[in-house]
């Protein structure tokens, strides 16, 4: 995986799910300092990459961070480091790391198991806007 940016935190997400896609908008805006990049999963270079960490597709339905090079996290982990790059007022979210990761695990996948239900699913992957391209690796 020598082509992804060194130098970026990428996010891989479920390219269908419209909270997911909302999540992924909510991230761009707080991105201040550009540190993320973005690739759905169901892409291509998503699914290279979850071979290349060694996670289970079929056992994930989650959001993952991965740090090239360096390491990966998935589900509340993953949701609570990218939120830490945030700064200012989101940085009290932080007190969430004080539960147990099988807590925060257990509400992370409640919310994952229902997100179609709840919010519904589009038929193919979002396609970034223009102004956007950049911030998407696949």
């Amino acid at each position: 995986m020598t082509d992804l940016p060194k130098d970026k935190k990428i996010i891989l997400f479920d390219g269908v799910c419209n909270l997911c896609n909302a999540s992924v908008q909510f991230v761009i805006k707080q991105d201040k300092k550009d540190v993320f990049r973005f690739v759905a999963l169901q892409s291509e270079l998503g699914l290279k990459i979850i071979k290349h960490i060694g996670i289970d597709i079929k056992n994930t339905d989650s959001i993952v961070l991965y740090e090239p090079g360096k390491a990966y996290y998935y589900k509340s982990e993953a949701a609570l480091r990218i939120i830490k790059e945030f700064g200012g007022i989101y940085g009290l979210l932080r007190i969430f790391t004080v539960f147990p990761k099988f807590i925060s695990d257990f509400i992370y996948d409640y919310v994952a198991k229902n997100r179609y239900r709840w919010y519904g699913k589009q038929e193919s992957c979002m396609m970034p806007s223009r102004e956007l391209e950049a911030k998407f690796l696949a």
